[in-house]
């Protein structure tokens, strides 16, 4: 699974976004992801993809952002 299909189910699941409106330029607070959900969301990267987060990441403000992140993360982890 790819990091944007894991950010497109995950808000699809918790908070009913439809996966066409989950696209790079979107703000993730425009789509409903507050910080509470935020960590919800690298919570469950973590649990899938085996990676432990460091503290003080920089949030991310968009999904694109937030797919860079995740996809930094785990060619570290490789």
């Amino acid at each position: 699974m790819d990091s944007l299909t894991l950010i497109r189910e995950f808000l699809e699941n918790r908070l009913g976004v439809s996966p066409e409106l989950v696209v790079a330029e979107a703000p993730l607070n425009d789509l409903g992801i507050d910080s509470l959900m935020m960590l919800e969301l690298m919570f469950e990267f973590e649990d899938r993809f085996g990676i432990t987060l460091a503290k003080g990441l920089k949030s991310p403000k968009t999904v694109g952002e937030m797919v860079a992140l995740m996809d930094r993360l785990r060619s570290e982890q490789s």
